[in-house]
């Protein structure tokens, strides 16, 4: 397994919450709950965001994948890029330095 990286930004039309619907929290809290699962069962390294809240915000995703197919699927299957709200890049990655 190697690690890899992806870069999520909410689309647009997402970037005031004040505008999400019911349908909207629920598909984060999935997305939410996916990564805290994944990371819990070793597969997630870390995960979180940006506290922008506009075009220049983002999260991140870093996770071990056998290959850059397998990634590109683990990817596509977080929720909030399945459901459209987010969009998403994966990128092979190398761990230089961390924190003991």
């Amino acid at each position: 397994m190697r690690e890899y990286i992806y870069v999520l930004k909410l689309k647009q039309a997402y970037h005031d919450e004040k505008s999400w619907t019911k349908v909207h929290h629920k598909i984060i809290e999935e997305h939410f709950m996916r990564l805290k699962k994944h990371c819990e069962e070793g597969l997630v390294v870390t995960a979180g965001k940006t506290d922008a809240v506009d075009e220049k915000g983002f999260g991140i995703v870093v996770f071990l994948a056998e290959n850059d197919e397998e990634a590109e699927v683990f990817m596509k299957e977080d929720p909030a890029v399945l459901k459209g709200m987010m969009t998403a890049e994966v990128f092979p990655y190398r761990t230089a330095l961390l924190k003991k």
